[in-house]
């Protein structure tokens, strides 16, 4: 098989599974409980995730766990779980244009925290109309669709938990696998969600048997289309593509998710809504631009320096 076949297939799993997750969300919560799907979604996909990474799961840290299990946490239960219960109130294309903030989040954490490269103030700038833009969304759901705005804040809450994972997980790379660490988040992820289902008395009210065949086939789809099938494309496209190159899904994602909510679900959208995405996607090319940009010129910074210090051919 051609690296370009991998390439092709693994950024098609991104942009195409990853956006439609947040249309199988909203089919899912027909006759499943929205912490359940994502305790299924999640701890399925872990599970399997772990399989396929063998007896490497036997030497991984007690302090990898740990940071493992908060980052899971994060990832799982501050935004996924977050992101189901919101989708109860909220039209799946709104959501998903939401949740597209997740850039501006990390962004501002590398500006609060910065780390070993400040962002641009390009990069900066690139916030306010994307902000912009996702109020015109909030305003434009509230409005039309009659919804509180308490779904909209929490969607904002769940891409700043998703990102403030994702700054952490950073440091995790060096060790284990992409893969196994995915696993290993997914897992302990599932399980909490699994503990605030019962808690919040989904699990005790839930009879399989009410389950229709729309929301099974959308469960199926979130864990293995959404978490293996799509982390591990993802995994793969971070160790062989640039980052900045696969963070392009971040503003795919949302075009997906509103034409299947729009087309097949009859959501509402609105031209102030089109003008609102359209906004929070500018905002992240611009983003990554300027992200590509600096990262460029320090490649060849590090290029110049190192011929410099190469000794002279004769």
């Amino acid at each position: 098989m051609s690296r370009r076949f991998l390439i092709l297939g693994s950024f098609t799993a991104i942009y195409l599974l990853w956006g439609s997750t947040y249309f199988a969300i909203t089919l899912g919560l027909k006759s499943i409980p929205p912490f359940l799907l994502m305790a299924l979604r999640s701890f399925c996909g872990g599970i399997a995730l772990l399989a396929m990474s063998g007896g490497q799961v036997a030497s991984i840290s007690s302090q990898a766990w740990a940071r493992a299990s908060l980052c899971g946490l994060l990832f799982f239960v501050g935004c996924h779980g977050v992101l189901a219960y919101a989708q109860q109130s909220i039209p799946s294309g709104a959501a998903a244009i939401v949740l597209a903030t997740i850039p501006f989040w990390i962004l501002l954490i590398d500006v609060l925290f910065p780390d070993d490269q400040r962002p641009k103030p390009l990069a900066l700038l690139a916030l306010v109309p994307g902000f912009f833009g996702v109020g015109l969304v909030a305003r434009q759901n509230v409005e039309q669709a009659g919804i509180s705005i308490l779904p909209v804040v929490l969607l904002l809450a769940a891409a700043l938990s998703w990102s403030v994972g994702t700054v952490l997980s950073r440091s995790m790379s060096h060790q284990a696998s992409a893969i196994l660490l995915s696993g290993m988040q997914l897992t302990i992820g599932g399980a909490v969600l699994f503990a605030i289902s019962w808690l919040t008395g989904e699990i005790g009210s839930f009879r399989p048997s009410d389950v229709s065949l729309t929301s099974l086939a959308a469960a199926l789809w979130l864990i293995i289309s959404g978490s293996v099938i799509g982390f591990v494309a993802y995994n793969w496209l971070l160790e062989n593509v640039s980052t900045s190159f696969v963070s392009t899904y971040t503003f795919v994602n949302p075009v997906i998710a509103v034409l299947l909510g729009t087309v097949i679900l009859g959501e509402p959208f609105s031209r102030l809504m089109l003008l609102g995405a359209g906004l929070v996607i500018v905002s992240i090319i611009v983003i990554w631009l300027a992200e590509r940009s600096a990262s460029r010129r320090t490649n060849d910074a590090t290029d110049r320096g190192v011929r410099h210090l190469s000794p002279r051919q004769t």
